[in-house]
């Protein structure tokens, strides 16, 4: 219902053909620009901030230019850059438009490698400077380096600090110029190691750079780069030279796939995408393993190799929940059964009255959950239908077998998004008024004072739309009960790895923890954590603990949703109104090849996470509430 800010994505396309190839094929040389621009709009869930793309063009002639770059802010900024690249083309004739010769020699973006990146801020910098790709020019070829990616290092402090120690000097302090200016550091030590190999075998002027151009050996320069690297990431790049990558982290968070044919190499952060664009079946596509990379050279050899060593995997759960599409076969069939592994605790909600009970969905992010939660109701009905009938003897009546059978779980749309909020409306009560309409019901979809309502969502992280709008909106209806379900466990820990969360205090899984601890005068618990976090800033961050945890741990899951009801129904609410979540047994269940749970747990996989959400609570308990317990 209130939709958490999405994580970045990325696409990669190497040709592995001459542009004739595609030309004489295809009908056209522009067929790996057309690629990366349907895989960016597949992928335009990840990002509606801003994209960017970037070209790296092969055998260019000194004085040529050779690596392009085009970016782009605002949800429409894919048709954007793609149209300013087009507007390039415009004046061609059709017989130049068509000479591959003639485009590759005089036009941009005419080339083999391609790049795009759709970016979600997930530090609050905005702005063009910070739109992927970022770029590191030198006029040694093999030394321009193109970098974008879907990451956030939660080491961003030392690694600066490491770098400026050996002299130098980033141009701006985010983790994205700091990781260009480290790999561009080894991308240089890299081209001198081989200009001195070179020099040592009698090459000269020309016949170095070709030699650096060919045996030039990225797996190095990530290896190096990356060893130190605290977060989750895929990050990709391109080198003037034609060199092109991409890096997954070690312990699985952020995902990447990838396929190979005989025409092209493509890597995007999403399966379905590259089974759409190239219409290949999920067979035929790669995960890129924890700690792997994916490299292409400039002659076009495509390999694998293992960069990093596997930590302990943990890939996103929240991946599978929210953030990918839903058209993945895999995520689909996880996103039914967490749909489906809610029943029995729908059921106790409602007392088991399905025949005065409707159910619904919102946001459409939740559409499938809701799927599978319709599928496991008609299971249970089934199974009490066979019941009755059992009990009726042998001969029953057909009227009595009728009333039977033509019981059904009822289904309705009671929901729908109905306006945009306007942001130029500042005020904050007018605002507040705006919030309160931008979902409408669909009137007579339940019987007022007689049925109860159940309304399936994703995650519940804020719950200031269930405040603000939903459950007055619903309460319109009349129901008796108004349940609302949510397919991902309590979100009680925010995320460092790439997806932009709110601060502690405005998760309402933790504020509903701390007005329990209020009320049963443990605030105790509260300045212990607050002491013991505080101890801890100073010790390495492999011996930090997440004592956060300790917020939680005199209370069920249960008793943390019954306050929330108590911090979230708006005065006047005349439904009796109930939240009930999927249990962290049932995620794994769900999803068991993603264990990345930290959101729900606050088991961070890196000692980044640890540090950050201890660093998290002494802001909550100094700033925030700017006084301690």
């Amino acid at each position: 219902m209130e939709q958490l800010k999405h994580e970045c994505g990325v696409a990669m396309i190497r040709l592995l053909k001459p542009l004739e190839y595609y030309e004489k094929k295809y009908g056209t040389w522009m067929y790996g620009l057309n690629k990366l621009y349907l895989l960016m709009e597949k992928q335009h869930n990840r990002g509606q901030e801003g994209a960017g793309l970037a070209c790296v063009k092969l055998e260019s002639n000194p004085g040529e230019e050779y690596m392009f770059r085009e970016r782009a802010l605002g949800s429409g900024a894919i048709t954007e850059i793609f149209g300013t690249v087009q507007k390039q083309f415009k004046d061609l004739s059709k017989e130049q438009f068509h000479d591959v010769d003639f485009v590759k020699r005089n036009l941009p973006f005419v080339g083999e490698a391609y790049m795009g990146h759709l970016r979600y801020s997930t530090t609050g910098k905005s702005g063009l400077s910070y739109v992927h790709p970022f770029l590191r020019r030198n006029n040694w070829r093999a030394k321009n380096l193109a970098l974008c990616g879907n990451f956030n290092m939660t080491n961003v402090d030392e690694t600066f600090a490491r770098i400026t120690a050996i002299g130098q000097h980033p141009r701006q302090y985010a983790d994205t110029y700091i990781i260009l200016e480290q790999m561009g550091h080894r991308l240089d030590r890299e081209v001198e190691r081989l200009f001195t190999l070179a020099e040592a075998d009698g090459l000269t002027g020309t016949e170095i750079t070709r030699y650096i151009e060919e045996h030039i050996d990225l797996s190095n320069v990530l290896r190096t780069s990356s060893k130190e690297w605290d977060g989750g990431y895929v990050i990709c790049g391109l080198t003037g030279s034609g060199e092109s990558f991409a890096v997954r982290d070690p312990w699985g968070i952020r995902p990447a796939f990838w396929y190979q044919d005989e025409e092209v190499a493509v890597l995007a952060s999403e399966r379905p995408v590259i089974q759409t664009a190239f219409n290949v079946p999920a067979e035929s596509i790669n995960e890129l393993k924890p700690g792997q990379a994916l490299l292409i050279n400039k002659a076009g050899c495509v390999h694998t190799s293992q960069i990093n060593k596997v930590r302990d995997v943990k890939q996103c759960s929240f991946e599978r929940i929210y953030f990918s599409r839903g058209s993945d076969m895999d995520i689909y069939h996880e996103r039914k059964q967490l749909g489906r592994q809610l029943v029995p605790n729908i059921l106790k909600a409602v007392d088991y009255d399905l025949d005065r009970t409707v159910f619904s969905f919102i946001p459409n992010t939740a559409e499938v959950a809701y799927y599978g939660m319709l599928q496991g109701l008609d299971e249970y009905l089934n199974e009490e239908k066979v019941k009755q009938i059992a009990q009726m003897g042998q001969h029953p009546t057909h009227e009595e077998l009728e009333k039977i059978l033509s019981r059904r779980i009822r289904n309705e749309k009671v929901a729908l998004k109905d306006i945009k909020l306007r942001t130029f409306i500042a005020e904050g009560n007018s605002r507040n008024d705006l919030a309160a309409h931008v979902y409408d019901v669909t009137y007579g979809s339940l019987v007022p004072g007689e049925d109860n309502l159940v309304i399936i969502d994703d995650s519940i992280v804020r719950g200031t739309t269930l405040k603000q709008s939903i459950i007055g909106i619903l309460d319109r209806l009349g129901p008796k009960r108004i349940v609302i379900v949510s397919s991902s466990p309590q979100v009680r820990y925010p995320d460092y790895y790439g997806i932009d969360m709110p601060s502690m205090s405005e998760f309402i899984a933790f504020r509903a923890a701390i007005e329990l601890l209020k009320e049963r005068d443990m605030r105790e618990v509260i300045n212990a954590v607050y002491r013991k976090s505080k101890a801890q800033t100073e010790l390495p961050k492999a011996q930090l603990v997440n004592y956060v945890k300790e917020i939680y741990a005199p209370y069920t899951d249960e008793e943390i949703s019954r306050k929330m009801v108590d911090l979230l129904t708006p005065k006047g609410t005349r439904a009796k109104i109930e939240i009930v979540y999927q249990p962290l047994e049932g995620l794994h269940k769900a999803c068991p090849n993603h264990t990345g749970d930290w959101y729900f747990s606050g088991d961070y996989p890196t000692p980044g996470g640890v540090k950050l959400i201890n660093e998290a609570f002494i802001h909550y308990v100094e700033v925030e509430k700017a006084f301690q317990y």
